[in-house]
């Protein structure tokens, strides 16, 4: 089944379309072949929307006023009921962000669509979709139809191929923000103060994560995790254990009652593999878990295990990265 498709587009830090975004493009071109339609809002909408053709998409919707951008999710989707309303578009496909899982939650009460997010496979099959996502922290997957007259999906970061780019163009038209209820532009983000974080890339975004756990013995040891992190252009992670006790800011933290990240590949380095952390991280596509007890629970999620002495083995992976890489 081929049915046309509705992909939202979000701006990255760049003022580009996001990585998650270009990863939506892709599963809404794998469900509607050639029938995809974008749509963008914000300051820069008209210019995000003109993105969109790069990666495939022939038409995309501009809603292209700056209070949406200082304005709640909830501005927005009355623009994006109106798009939905003049394609009659079965299915809409969002990128999994907070704001990509807000807006959706949202357009489902407003627009009547049976929503998924979290989503790791969607097919198209008559009347519908069926989807595939982990539920219960991970521990298992859950298969789902959706098959209402209008069907979203929030897609899992990182469990998709991103959008080939094409070279193509995108016919923009402007969809306007006037019906819009002066209401739900109230409510304005007036600044955003930065919490501590390390260098490299976000946590939540990134493809690569290298984690650090109790294993390491104190503090003064974590720049092995660091320096191995840096080396991959990875972000940085840590077990609860590390920064409960201070080692490293919450921020940091990977597990049940910290982020949960589904990168392209994990390393747990010094970490035992509590069920609390591994909820938080047995999405990711490779696991590789460094520890000096060959028993710990961490090898059973892994997909590759060292058993050894990381003090050794961090610093000489570490170094062989940065040769391979010419750094």
């Amino acid at each position: 089944m081929s049915a046309k498709v509705l992909v939202v587009g979000e701006a990255g830090p760049d003022g580009h379309l996001a990585a998650a975004s270009v990863e939506a493009i892709g599963v809404a071109r794998s469900l509607g072949d050639d029938s995809v339609v974008g749509f963008s809002s914000g300051a820069n909408a008209r210019t995000l929307a003109a993105e969109f053709g790069r990666y495939g998409v022939g038409r995309a919707y501009a809603a292209e006023d700056a209070r949406f951008d200082a304005g709640p999710v909830a501005a927005r989707v009355p623009a994006l009921a109106a798009v939905l309303d003049r394609e009659n578009v079965p299915i809409v496909v969002v990128g999994g962000t907070t704001f990509g899982r807000d807006l959706i939650a949202r357009a489902a009460t407003a627009a009547d669509l049976e929503v998924a997010t979290g989503v790791t496979e969607a097919a198209a099959v008559d009347g519908g979709l069926r989807v595939r996502r982990p539920v219960f922290g991970g521990r298992a997957t859950e298969t789902r139809r959706l098959s209402g007259p209008r069907v979203g999906i929030a897609t899992r970061p990182h469990s998709f191929p991103v959008a080939s780019e094409t070279g193509g163009t995108a016919t923009v038209e402007a969809i306007s923000a006037a019906d819009v209820p002066p209401a739900l532009f109230a409510p304005r983000r007036t600044g955003v103060a930065a919490t501590a974080a390390s260098a490299g890339p976000s946590l939540t975004d990134a493809s690569i994560v290298v984690s650090g756990g109790r294993g390491l013995r104190g503090p003064e040891n974590f720049h092995l995790v660091e320096e191995l992190a840096a080396s991959l252009g990875a972000a940085v992670g840590a077990s609860r254990a590390v920064t409960d006790a201070g080692w490293r800011p919450a921020s940091l933290q990977v597990g049940q009652t910290g982020r949960a990240v589904s990168p392209q590949l994990y390393i747990a380095v010094g970490i035992s593999g509590a069920i609390q952390h591994i909820v938080g991280m047995v999405s990711s596509r490779v696991i590789v878990a460094i520890n000096s007890d060959a028993s710990a629970p961490i090898f059973r999620v892994a997909d590759y295990g060292i058993a050894g002495d990381l003090f050794q083995i961090l610093p000489a992976l570490t170094a062989e990265i940065r040769r391979v890489r010419g750094a």
